[in-house]
């Protein structure tokens, strides 16, 4: 596949590019560009960061599991591009010399193009912002105040990237490699490969090529249609194309579903948000995904597309057991739509690490009060079966009943009706248990007014 792109500043054209060659390995083998480093190659360390700019502004992306195709028409920087043509130092740099913030180095880079692209946005959010970087020895205090000291400067001119002009293609197609540019010529390239790896952001396949070596045979890249990547919002629901990123979903969720968007907030760091799709979180069918158990909780639906027609279901008729979900051969994930408000839902993620962990339990809740007594109720969770499923036994336990502490008991048996969850390294199948019943406990008291949530905690 031929593609265009920036690179600090300077047009690069490459020709016949492997589909899943990463720019991690591009920039540090073809280009000599190595200070962007190669840390845990699996999104997690952010020692990789670069800044990707395109129509839709700039962010920080990891290039160990960025794919070149996926750069087509984009604007890259990396650390060597962020002092000035003459030699000045970005304010970032010279913060974190200041600050003494660097120890062995090795980190320094990425967290360094993190704050860069945190101070061309305006991001002042530094500990989230910081969240996808990892540093093991200088500890964040002194990068911390580095990047308070930099949101006073102004944003260096040399920084203000703008991706190249470049023709647009109804699908480029590469031997082996796709990147349709229009809905209708995607569905027509899936119908004719339904075997073809779909990429969207990559934070998933990615590891598929870094950790397990893989070869995709055909890939076909879905982030040049801008069909999958609009958002629609009307009086009563919200419409997601599956391409939307989730830190666009995170920043629309603040508005209308403030629980889903404190969830997402630990969804990955903010690279991982700013690469990862809604529809390809969903596609994966992973059974610790963290989107589905908030959309199930909502009544969402989901929309799939096929050259040959279309189709929607409620979102959890999709996951049939593990590792197989409700998605024919050349079918694709289109959209989801959820209502624009739940006023009641209330999302709840538990893991080990509080930022950019995988879930142990990912419980989602919207129940209805009439009367003072439970009128509905939606309960669904991630991590406690095969699938993200919806906990059935226990919501027909919970209607009907008085919203208090007996309500919590009627369903306690319901639990383990609805799920047999398994032991492994992240929690027992016996903790998880407890951790879903508890979470029920929580629903109630923060109905009553109890202060459930730690981060609230002051001395």
């Amino acid at each position: 596949m031929d593609i265009d792109f920036l690179l600090n500043g300077e047009r690069v054209e490459l020709r016949d590019v492997a589909p899943t060659t990463t720019l991690l390995d591009w920039l540090r083998l073809e280009r000599g560009l190595t200070g962007t480093k190669e840390g845990c190659n699996e999104g997690d360390c952010g020692a990789c960061s670069v800044i990707i700019t395109d129509d839709d502004g700039a962010r920080t992306l990891n290039a160990c599991i960025l794919f070149l195709p996926q750069l087509h028409g984009k604007a890259v920087r990396t650390v060597e591009g962020l002092s000035g043509p003459d030699g000045t130092l970005h304010p970032v740099q010279q913060a974190m010399i200041d600050r003494h913030g660097s120890q062995c180095g090795f980190c320094t880079p990425g967290f360094v193009v993190t704050m860069a692209a945190a101070h061309l946005n305006g991001d002042t959010g530094h500990d989230d912002v910081l969240a996808g970087n990892l540093c093991r020895c200088t500890g964040y205090a002194p990068i911390i105040r580095a990047a308070e000291d930099a949101a006073a400067q102004p944003v260096p001119g040399w920084m203000r990237d703008a991706p190249p002009p470049v023709a647009a293609t109804p699908s480029a197609s590469t031997g082996t490699t796709h990147a349709p540019e229009t809905l209708d010529a995607l569905l027509s390239l899936a119908a004719d490969r339904p075997e073809a790896t779909l990429v969207a952001g990559a934070t998933d396949v990615g590891l598929w090529v870094t950790k397990d070596l893989r070869d995709l045979g055909d890939v076909i890249f879905l982030g040049r249609c801008r069909e999958l990547r609009e958002i629609e919002v009307g009086a009563d629901t919200i419409r997601l194309g599956a391409g939307v990123t989730m830190d666009r979903v995170h920043d629309l969720m603040r508005t209308h579903h403030p629980a889903y968007a404190e969830m997402i907030r630990r969804y990955g760091g903010g690279q991982v948000r700013a690469a990862a799709t809604i529809g390809g979180n969903i596609a994966n069918g992973s059974p610790i995904g963290d989107n589905p158990p908030p959309l199930i909780a909502m009544g969402a639906t989901l929309h799939l597309a096929h050259r040959d027609g279309r189709r929607e279901m409620p979102i959890e008729e999709f996951f049939l057991e593990y590792g197989r979900q409700d998605r024919r051969p050349g079918e694709i994930v289109e959209a989801v739509t959820l209502p624009v408000s739940a006023p009641r839902l209330k999302v709840w993620k538990l893991s080990k690490r509080f930022d950019q962990d995988i879930s142990a339990v990912c419980g989602a809740f919207d129940i209805r009060i009439e009367d003072g007594h439970v009128s509905a109720a939606r309960i669904a969770f991630g991590g406690m079966a095969g699938v993200p499923k919806r906990a059935r036994a226990v919501e027909a336990a919970l209607i009907g009943q008085r919203w208090s502490d007996d309500a919590v008991a009627a369903a306690w048996d319901a639990w383990e009706r609805d799920f047999t969850p398994m032991s492994d390294m992240r929690a027992s199948a016996g903790y998880r248990l407890s951790a879903a019943r508890n979470m029920l406990s929580r629903y109630l008291l923060e109905d009553l007014g109890a202060a459930v949530n730690v981060l609230e905690v002051t001395p």
